[in-house]
């Protein structure tokens, strides 16, 4: 009998053995090329039997070798394959097929029967006589309030302030037990169409309500991934205050039409092309991100972007008719998980 120590170390002289023996690659049964023995293959590769998993290996460090080389090879196999292919489009030239588009979650979309086609004559009748009208019809320029849940804290006191800098001719108050439903009579009375709300929860930025005064609509967002300027990488100099240009990418339904007109109303519509500032509200699965950047010219060919900040992400709650009023408000649209929710391929904006 081995001693206590050496059976602790390394599990006797048996244990010994059995792990050298497993480390050594099996040699091919006869007939076979090793596949189905369960080995490894003269180039390192794993081979595994039919229906064989990594996981049924016990040794961890073991399972962890095998399934390392497994994934060596598969990307060596798909890199070969893809160089393949590539010579031969060359040789076929003009003759070669059609790259084949790759399909994805959102060239899969369910189709939605409220999506906006532009020459609708309902459609442009609504957009004529819509709470935007006004301003689309540019009787009306844009004055922005941009407050914050009653006390708030300094990450969310910088993004309002940052937010005024992106958005011309908008002005921050900080509240102090104001209630929502006072601010909004003293806003109509001094002319502002537009209110935001940035809400907070343990001192980081959570929500955002927008309220188009006087008469509606008010959106309620999901507000994440917050991005205050000193926290983006590489970011440019500090925005000038030239009116950027605004960006609104698939909004394609109904409602997501008017989510887009509520955006377009918040920025005046001359932009200054000079200041070569562009803010961009981008919707990808009913997820609304947006960026502030400032063009690059490298040459008269080449073009970049720098982006300025600040950055987040908005996820649509609710729709409601009118100004803001929780208790008595009539809403258009609300988001419900359980019942909308039911496909990854279905999206509402």
């Amino acid at each position: 009998m081995a001693p206590a120590g050496e059976r602790s170390a390394g599990g006797g002289k048996r244990g010994l053995k059995r792990r050298a023996a497993a480390e050594e690659p099996r040699e091919p049964a006869a007939g076979g090329d090793g596949a189905a023995e369960g080995g490894v293959r003269p180039g390192g590769a794993a081979a595994f039997p039919p229906g064989f998993s990594v996981s049924e290996i016990k040794n961890k460090q073991r399972r962890h070798l095998m399934f390392t080389r497994w994934k060596q090879q598969r990307r060596k196999e798909k890199l070969a394959a893809k160089k393949k292919l590539k010579k031969e489009r060359e040789a076929l030239g003009d003759k070669a097929p059609p790259k084949p588009v790759p399909k994805t979650i959102d060239n899969q979309r369910v189709y939605d029967e409220t999506t906006v086609d532009p020459t609708d004559e309902e459609v442009a009748y609504d957009e004529a006589t819509d709470e935007f009208a006004s301003y689309f019809n540019r009787q009306t320029s844009p004055k922005i309030l941009i407050t914050t849940s009653d006390r708030p804290h300094g990450r969310t006191v910088r993004l309002c302030e940052q937010l005024s800098t992106v958005i011309p001719d908008s002005h921050v108050y900080y509240r102090r037990g104001l209630a929502l439903k006072k601010i909004i009579p003293q806003c109509i009375a001094r002319d502002f169409t537009d209110l935001i709300v940035i809400n907070e929860d343990r001192k980081t930025p959570n929500g955002l309500i927008l309220s188009h005064l006087p008469n509606g609509p008010t959106a309620h967002f999901k507000m994440s991934s917050v991005r205050l300027r000193k926290e983006i990488k590489r970011r440019g100099k500090d925005p000038t205050e030239h009116v950027p240009e605004i960006i609104l990418n698939n909004f394609t339904t109904r409602l997501g039409h008017s989510i887009g007109r509520m955006f377009a109303s918040l920025f005046p519509h001359n932009p200054q092309f000079i200041g070569r500032q562009v803010a961009t509200f981008h919707n990808q699965r009913d997820y609304i991100f947006f960026r502030f950047h400032r063009y690059i010219f490298k040459s008269e060919k080449k073009v970049g972007i720098q982006e300025l900040g600040p950055r987040f992400t908005l996820k649509l709650r609710s729709l409601q008719k009118g100004t803001f009023d929780s208790k008595y408000g009539e809403y258009e649209w609300v988001h419900k998980p359980r019942e909308m929710d039911t496909s990854r391929r279905k999206f509402h904006l």
